[in-house]
């Protein structure tokens, strides 16, 4: 495993730091209803993100995940302004502004979606690695999912041929407590996730999703597995969300004091306290950190503003192939 050296703690905490002022900023904007639609914010998960990173080759392994998808394609490598510009509704955004905050995609940097539908991502992150598998691309999917997509039947459904097929791909359960507002005690006997790939000798285990390192140990582990021939692992990473399942969720099965509890824990607090007691960078340092990462924020709402929303013709020109396509209703 690539090691955890100073370097990377000042990088995982610029960069969490970042994806929670990106997420803020999407909060205040979506106040404002310059972003329509559902908002579901990343706030509190940043370390498992981090973590998986660091354990990836970023020239080549996948990411596929949920609706809770804008940070993701960042820290693959896409620029957060046309992200942010997605999420406005623009024409420079990463579909061209008709994607929208649920469905961000870039083939450039191998992330592939940003899924509304609950659970659709896990057969799709199955089938990414059984192309890589397929041509001998020596590539590994990682596909994350929300612990109310583990109750979906296709989720037993990949795992059976994940296994039979021996497919490089880390499956990832993002354990934050609520589907939507409903807890994981509330829909099954076993609250412990990560039990489910036993049923089928899936390698499983659980793992503390507020702490980088300790994530970036456990997905390189299950990455080598899958690159080296060992078939997939399933992680379930317990996390927490601070912010509501979306931007409309009044959160009322959860109360101020169980927020606060898990707050002691956040996990850029924690990556901020070991580069203090390691010495990595003293408190004013830190603080040019912090300038950069909101300069950045504000650059990127910028772009967002100041881009032209798509013509109207886009809405025709990215579903039919066929430019005199006969069945038109209306006429540009």
């Amino acid at each position: 495993m690539k090691k955890i050296t100073k370097e990377v703690y000042l990088k995982w905490y610029e960069n969490m730091l970042f994806w929670r002022k990106f997420e803020d900023k999407l909060a205040a904007v979506y106040i404002q209803q310059k972003v329509r639609g559902f908002l579901h914010l990343y706030n509190g998960q940043e370390a498992v993100l981090a973590g998986s990173l660091h354990a990836m080759d970023l020239t080549k392994d996948r990411m596929i995940t949920a609706y809770r998808n804008h940070v993701q394609p960042i820290g693959m490598g896409v620029d957060p302004k046309k992200v942010m510009a997605e999420l406005f509704g623009k024409v420079t955004g990463t579909s061209k502004g008709m994607g929208g905050s649920m469905h961000i995609f870039s083939k450039e940097y191998r992330f592939y979606g940003g899924h509304g539908i609950v659970g659709g991502q896990i057969p799709l992150g199955a089938g990414l690695a059984f192309a890589d598998k397929y041509f001998k691309r020596d590539a590994v999917t990682l596909c994350y999912m929300g612990d109310g997509a583990v109750r979906q039947g296709s989720l037993h459904e990949t795992f059976n041929l994940a296994m039979l097929w021996q497919l490089p791909v880390v499956f990832i359960c993002e354990n934050n407590g609520y589907a939507m507002g409903t807890s994981v005690a509330r829909t099954a006997y076993t609250t412990e996730i990560w039990k489910l790939g036993l049923g089928y000798e899936m390698p499983c285990t659980d793992v503390d999703g507020m702490d980088p390192a300790v994530v970036a140990k456990e997905v390189h582990k299950a990455i080598e597995r899958a690159r080296t021939g060992g078939g997939p692992t399933f992680l379930e990473m317990k996390t927490y969300r601070y912010r509501g399942h979306s931007m409309s969720d009044a959160q009322h099965y959860r109360t101020k004091e169980e927020v606060e509890e898990y707050k002691k824990i956040d996990p850029i607090a924690q990556v901020k306290d070991v580069i203090l007691e390691k010495k990595y960078a003293t408190e004013e340092e830190i603080k040019v950190i912090d300038k950069r990462v909101k300069d950045l924020v504000s650059e990127c709402e910028k772009f967002a503003e100041e881009s032209d929303f798509p013509p109207i013709e886009q809405l025709y020109d990215v579903v039919y192939e066929q430019d005199d396509y006969p069945f038109l209703q209306h006429k540009l």
